[in-house]
């Protein structure tokens, strides 16, 4: 098998109806593509949703973290680029690239990945020798996911009752959802001033149906804020946005 076998590739379009405001893709979207990307790619290759279930398992995703250079605007056509990167015991890596029609880089993802048992929600070994097979030697630029701040003990600055739009094919917050809901905490002024750079979220538990959940950010620094999504105080995930 070669490297380029490893490597899935993926063609999308920046139709109007998935743009914002500005005329440009959205952070969700781009998370979509993502998402997109990977299960297919994963089903290619014989480990996707079809035959993970057969096993009375599903992927989860645990961590992504996203930084754009370039975002698409309409009719742009872009490649997703897509690779596994490292394999744990419970946990792999996925790594994937974004570029313009020219080739050119206009952003980079990871993501952390594991399986959970439909019956128990626990996490499964993973089948570290046949997912191996498929680790690409690919580089990916920009830093893994790391560890986020705790700002759920911040007063919210808005509460989110889940609703039937909020879920996935689980019954669960879908996690490009959660991704939406925190970006809607900022104003609408910084978004027409500037662009998220880079865009971290760490998922910890699932939201589910009729659950009351606490949005809270804060800013660390100059355009660089933590976020959290709560639920009877106790964080479902964590987040952080750099705006640049």
């Amino acid at each position: 098998m070669n490297v380029i076998e490893k490597i899935g590739e993926f063609h999308f379009r920046a139709e109007s109806y998935l743009l914002d405001f500005r005329g440009r893709t959205t952070i969700p979207m781009i998370g979509n593509y993502l998402l997109h990307a990977a299960s297919n790619h994963a089903s290619r290759r014989g480990f996707g949703y079809a035959e993970m279930t057969e096993k009375s398992a599903v992927w989860v995703l645990s961590r992504l973290a996203i930084e754009i250079s370039r975002y698409p605007e309409l009719s742009e056509p872009v490649t997703l680029y897509t690779w596994i990167e490292e394999v744990g015991r419970l946990f792999t890596q996925r790594s994937f690239e974004l570029q313009d029609d020219t080739g050119s880089s206009i952003g980079y993802a990871r993501s952390i990945w594991a399986a959970i048992d439909m019956q128990t929600r626990r996490p499964m070994p993973l089948e570290v020798e046949a997912l191996s097979a498929y680790i690409a030697d690919r580089p990916c630029p920009i830093e893994k996911p790391g560890k986020i701040i705790a700002v759920e003990t911040e007063s919210p600055d808005e509460l989110y009752v889940v609703k039937y739009s909020d879920l996935d094919i689980n019954g669960h917050l879908n996690s490009i959802k959660y991704m939406e809901h925190l970006l809607d905490l900022f104003d609408l002024d910084l978004y027409r001033e500037k662009s998220v750079r880079r865009f971290e979220i760490s998922y910890l538990s699932e939201g589910r149906y009729g659950m009351t959940l606490s949005l809270h950010k804060k800013e660390s620094s100059a355009d660089n804020y933590n976020m959290a999504i709560c639920h009877e105080g106790k964080a479902i995930c964590r987040a952080m946005v750099a705006w640049g």
